[in-house]
Parts: C-alpha cells; structure tokens; sequence
C-alpha cells in the first residue's frame, strides 16, 4: 500500500528531512501555516522548508517519535492530516500536534498547517 502524501508529509518533517520535504511540494506550492501568535506564508519548497524546519523545529529541537498520524478524511477536494510529536529541547520535554490540510496530486500544491505549538508533557 502506498503511504498518502499528507503520511509522507509528517514524517519528512518529523526526520527533519528537507529533501524529502522538498519533493512531496509542487515548484509553486502555497503555504499558509498558523502557530500561536503568528501567522506565516509563503510560495514555493523552500519558503515551506526554511519555515517548517528552520523556525518551527529548530536544530535543537529534538523530534523523538511521531505519536500518532491520522489521515484519509478529505474535506471535498482538499486531504486532511494531523499528526503528533514528542520532542525535547534545552527547555525539556514537549508535545506538538499539526493539522494540515493539502490539495495536490504527485506533490502538494496547496498547503495549510495549523500547529498546536510546543506543549510541556
């Protein structure tokens, strides 16, 4: 079985894998993401990869495993998936849920996140 895009997606996040994140996002990709207190956007695999892996997880930002990824509820035309971190950094131990919502075929062309931000557990 082939693994859906929005799955693909969390977990080249999670291995903080830029390339892989790179080739799952059209040349034009839009991208909106929304974390507490701040909203962020921008066109294009690099906009989306120097957010997602250099402000939201930093270098050291610690991804130890990915809880959870549900996926497969498509809102009309647009897929849907939420998945769940446990990380550590310097300041401890934390939990991170994103929802995101994607639009594409081969690669993602639209692209929404809503992340929870870093909770402590």
């Amino acid at each position: 079985m082939n693994e859906s895009l929005g799955s693909r997606l969390a977990h080249a996040i999670a291995a903080k894998d830029a390339a892989a994140l790179r080739d799952l996002l059209a040349d034009d990709v839009d991208f909106k993401g929304l974390t507490p207190g701040r909203l962020w956007e921008g066109t294009g695999p690099d906009a989306v990869v120097e957010t997602v892996l250099g402000s939201w997880f930093e270098e050291s930002d610690t991804i130890e495993r990915v809880i959870d990824v549900e996926d497969g509820t498509d809102v009309a035309d647009t897929a849907r998936v939420s998945y769940r971190f446990d990380l550590t950094n310097a300041d401890g131990a934390f939990v991170a849920e994103q929802q995101a919502y994607y639009r594409g075929g081969e690669r993602i062309e639209h692209l929404r996140v809503l992340c929870s931000g870093f909770r402590s557990r």
